[in-house]
């Protein structure tokens, strides 16, 4: 097929596009550079690869790029962690509505007027910000009060616009949630602001690259944020990918939402532990302090992955050990280059 991917230069999309060039698909890709600056892909030169510096925002623009794709991934957005959320409040709302408006409408234009069969939706594990039930099953995320956060309120809003492009139009679609990808090749964004956290300044990041270079740096006691029994699925990043391009490739997927998550829950606390271990061994005795957390750090992020298995065949099988294994060499060199 011919993929249209937004926000091809980000985190997910750089396990993404390397995935489906590999599965021998055409990507075109577009970004206009907002986050972390001009980067540099191993897949840039590859012969199945279109990229466009553009803005997903401009209609005319994106029906130039859709009008000969099967499909179109929407994963262009403003994102980040935690403090992130808080500091962008408004833009994070705003500017993500104009990205999801935009792309409907350039997906709709080209399932009526040209061959796009479906729209595939990057939404969020923020739509269960609300949700007392865990694991928290596909169709939970419309019975829980609304997300509290701008952020998960615009990825909920995300859905609806599908649900909405579908009812009107007969476009079909796929929802694909992610839940906390880790992985390499996520830098210090170009508007994040440092903030201190203990006695390092960090960037406005997730909390696997933050906690591998406060440790890094020879934090101890080692700072983190409240009590530490935030549950997580930290799920890699290549394996995110391989769920995605599942998603899009699969018939089984369309008119379907995924959650797409490794089963296994862990703790901030636990989380920092393995990566205190793996870093200073025992020669160093795990010690840390809590700080004050943001409003909104869900306590408990836990997902069913049984439908993405039974319809799509896809297990997250790739272990924390395992990706912390890539991941901190990475932050290390990282933090060599002043990258990070």
């Amino acid at each position: 097929m011919k993929i249209l991917v937004t926000g091809s230069a980000g985190f997910i999309c750089g396990y993404l596009v390397e995935d489906l060039l590999e599965r021998g698909h055409e990507v075109v890709g577009i970004d206009n550079f907002s986050k972390y600056g001009p980067v540099q892909k191993s897949y840039d030169d590859h012969p199945n690869y279109k990229f466009v510096q553009g803005d997903a925002k401009d209609v005319d623009l994106m029906k130039e790029l859709i009008s000969d794709c099967d499909q179109v991934l929407g994963a262009a957005a403003m994102i980040g962690g935690i403090p992130y959320f808080h500091r962008f409040a408004y833009d994070l709302l705003a500017e993500n509505e104009r990205i999801t408006a935009s792309t409907f409408d350039a997906a709709v234009w080209a399932f009526k007027n040209k061959h796009l069969r479906k729209i595939n939706i990057l939404s969020s594990s923020m739509v269960f910000e609300s949700t007392e039930k865990f694991p928290s099953v596909e169709g939970d995320e419309r019975q829980c009060p609304p997300p509290q956060s701008t952020y998960g309120f615009q990825k909920l809003a995300c859905e609806y616009y599908a649900q909405g492009a579908f009812e009107q139009y007969g476009l079909p679609y796929t929802i694909i949630r992610p839940f906390n990808c880790v992985g390499t090749g996520e830098k210090r964004a170009l508007c994040d602001s440092e903030i201190l956290s203990g006695n390092i300044k960090l960037a406005m990041s997730h909390v696997v690259p933050d906690l591998v270079q406060k440790v890094l740096k020879g934090q101890n006691p080692l700072h983190i944020l409240g009590k530490g029994n935030q549950v997580r699925h930290y799920t890699y990043g290549g394996d995110l990918a391989r769920g995605i391009r599942k998603c899009i490739e699969s018939d089984n997927a369309i008119n379907q939402d995924f959650n797409l998550s490794t089963p296994v829950s862990t703790s901030v606390l636990e989380l920092a532990k393995v990566i205190w271990q793996k870093i200073h061994g025992d020669e160093i005795p795990f010690n840390y302090v809590s700080d004050e957390p943001f409003k909104y750090d869900v306590q408990n992020r836990v997902p069913s992955v049984e439908k993405a298995e039974k319809l799509l065949g896809f297990k997250a099988e790739t272990t924390l050990s395992q990706i912390l294994d890539e991941v901190i060499p990475w932050i290390r060199e990282q933090i060599k280059n002043d990258a990070i």
